[in-house]
């Protein structure tokens, strides 16, 4: 089996962060695809407790164009965001949070199950969690596990939680990009989440063609944004069978009572 993708220094993170911010401001077409991933989140966000909604590795902050509301944070105090933030060691109170958004961060996390831990303790009886992810549907194998530079890692073991003395300050630069689509895309996973308090209300897929031919932040943007109506109406086709096509996902994840009921 082969070994987890192996794990570089964090400030890795950091440096991408600032690199999407420079091609962010010259690609309209991105962010007008992004902004239609906001929007699914948005709409994830209604009937909550009252609360603060919190979004964690917030890179470039972009959730506020949609969710003003929203706190934005990252592992790193960059000036646009509102706060510094370890998901791992995260400054909220107990069930403090009405929601907490992790816009392609799950992927990037070591140890996920001590992650959704800890954002069950921060938020309150019916939260939620809202994770954006790519998707391992044939659009997201071919583009993603082909031309993104972060591997899908489809066969790597999954280190579910944190080892013992695990300390949240020394994490390293970790990325496979499957993890979601391995851990939610299939039927009978969801015992650990109910070991922890948290239930998938919500496992929805998208081939987001439009943004594929964006080329991301990084590749060169493959259909002019004065034509996206072309592979906007191609979206729609190919999400007649959604999962098979998909190369992005949305999970919901709510806080649920002590016998995996919904308060």
């Amino acid at each position: 089996m082969p070994p987890n993708p192996a794990p570089l220094d964090v400030n890795q993170h950091n440096a991408e962060i600032h690199e999407n911010l420079h091609h962010w401001q010259r690609k309209p077409a991105l962010q007008a695809e992004y902004r239609r991933f906001y929007q699914e989140i948005a709409g994830r966000l209604t009937d909550l407790p009252p609360g603060p909604v919190l979004e964690c590795g917030s890179g470039i902050g972009n959730l506020k164009s949609v969710l003003p509301q929203a706190i934005t944070s990252d592992l790193f105090a960059n000036p646009w965001l509102d706060r510094q933030e370890n998901i791992f060691a995260l400054s909220d109170a107990d069930a403090s949070l009405a929601a907490v958004v992790l816009f392609d961060v799950f992927h990037h996390l070591q140890y996920p199950g001590t992650a959704l831990r800890e954002l069950h303790r921060v938020l309150k009886p019916g939260g939620r969690i809202i994770l954006f992810e790519p998707a391992a549907g044939l659009l997201g194998r071919v583009v993603l596990g082909l031309f993104h530079h972060e591997p899908l890692a489809l066969a790597a073991p999954i280190t579910w939680s944190a080892p013992a003395g695990f300390d949240p300050r020394a994490v390293n630069y970790y990325a496979a990009q499957g993890n979601a689509w391995r851990l939610f895309g299939r039927a009978g996973q969801t015992e650990p989440l109910a070991e922890i308090g948290l239930r998938p209300s919500e496992v929805s897929y998208f081939p987001a063609l439009p943004w594929l031919l964006t080329g991301g932040f990084r590749g060169p943007t493959l259909c002019p944004h004065a034509l996206r109506v072309i592979p906007t109406g191609l979206e729609w086709a190919l999400g007649l069978a959604p999962k098979l096509f998909a190369s992005r996902m949305i999970v919901v994840l709510e806080k649920t009572g002590p016998q995996g009921e919904t308060p």
